[in-house]
């Protein structure tokens, strides 16, 4: 009796070890399923949202400090370090103290071939006119020019003000613009001025003007401007001499006004470069100097006479560009510009009547700040 409770007691052992034994396979290959699947999932998961406007998880933007980016999914953040899941690189682990920002992806159309392009504050700009498109409140940003600098600050998501100037401070212009709201996403409109002065050169009499409005067609990546406005300038320069049917106080320059009509746009040509065109075409009127002297040998005296004549003149510029932006917050851009000014009234410029035409390359860095 006691040997068949011994063979039943080992053979029960025996089943609950088996069981035993065929549970802990079947939780161990259920975890590697989960693993493995998981894996697969966080994978196909990126993969599907880059491009797609319904997000399945969460992308963001790791910028690390030699300005590598990563569009990525983060799997943990454990202070010290976070581990991300990129669509070419897989898991990846990346120190806190190497990591600049780390910024939700709300808009997954921008990411262009796996890599990120935002719409920010250099999208406004071509090379000299803006665009419609409204900046966030507080995207300021700062322009570079060969010729001189430019700063610009976002005072909310519509409004805008802007200082520009030359190295040497002469002109000094403020900028403003506001942008409409509209139901159309894809097209905006604005209305913007520019208001300048000679400052010290001659005495702050100089002053001029542009005040126009645009409408953009478009986003960020590819967009088209028409835009049109009224200039006005006179440099402020005089003299005391006598002026015949114009003036008793001596020479005035004269007020130089007219539109400017301009067709802008922009679009993508890669990840980070963008092709740019910009235009400026006026038609300015303005009242001809003419100049004689009168020398008197008996008292050693000259006497110079100025009569005025109106004039018209057509000024063209046509700048394409191509941008560089190396990262969110740098952009380069060079325009191979050139620039065509006509007579059509009261003679052509030069004494045998053909027009002026000459280069003006530009070379600009932008700065988000």
């Amino acid at each position: 009796m006691k040997n068949k409770n011994y063979i039943l007691l080992i053979f029960t052992t025996l089943a609950l070890v088996n069981h035993a034994n065929s549970i802990f396979a079947q939780t161990v290959e259920r975890n590697n399923q989960a693993l493995t699947g998981s894996s697969t999932y966080a994978h196909d998961s990126l993969t599907s949202t880059i491009g797609s406007s319904n997000n399945k998880i969460q992308l963001y933007l790791v910028v690390k400090n030699n300005n590598t980016e990563y569009v990525c999914q983060v799997l943990n953040d454990d202070g010290r370090e976070v581990l991300i899941y990129t669509d070419k690189l897989g898991k990846i682990y990346i120190p806190k103290s190497e990591i600049i920002s780390i910024e939700k992806i709300q808009d997954t159309k921008y990411i262009i071939r796996g890599e990120y392009y935002e719409a920010g504050p250099f999208t406004t700009r071509y090379a000299f006119t803006t665009n419609a498109l409204p900046m966030k409140k507080g995207s300021n940003y700062a322009i570079v020019n060969l010729y001189g600098p430019e700063a610009h600050f976002a005072l909310s998501n519509q409004f805008s003000v802007g200082i520009m100037s030359t190295w040497i401070a002469s002109p000094f212009v403020v900028a403003l613009k506001y942008s409409f709201k509209t139901k159309d996403a894809k097209v905006n409109y604005s209305l913007g001025t520019l208001m300048g002065t000679t400052s010290y050169i001659n005495n702050f009499r100089g002053y001029g003007g542009l005040h126009f409005g645009n409408v953009t067609f478009g986003d960020a990546k590819k967009n088209l401007t028409l835009a049109a406005g009224y200039a006005y300038f006179n440099s402020g320069a005089q003299s005391n001499e006598n002026i015949s049917g114009y003036s008793s106080n001596g020479y005035q320059s004269p007020r130089t006004h007219g539109p400017i009509f301009s067709i802008a746009g922009i679009t993508k040509v890669g990840v980070k470069a963008s092709f740019i065109f910009d235009s400026m075409i006026g038609v300015f009127d303005y009242n001809e100097s003419n100049t004689s002297y009168t020398y008197n040998p008996t008292d050693y005296s000259s006497t110079t006479t100025y009569s005025y004549t109106p004039a018209r003149t057509i000024a063209m510029f046509l700048m394409p560009a191509m941008r560089f932006q190396s990262t969110e917050n740098k952009a380069f851009q060079i325009s191979l510009a050139g620039v065509s000014v006509f007579r059509i009234k009261g003679g052509a410029i030069g004494s045998d009547g053909s027009p002026t035409t000459f280069p003006f390359p530009m070379c600009t860095w932008f700065y988000k700040f």
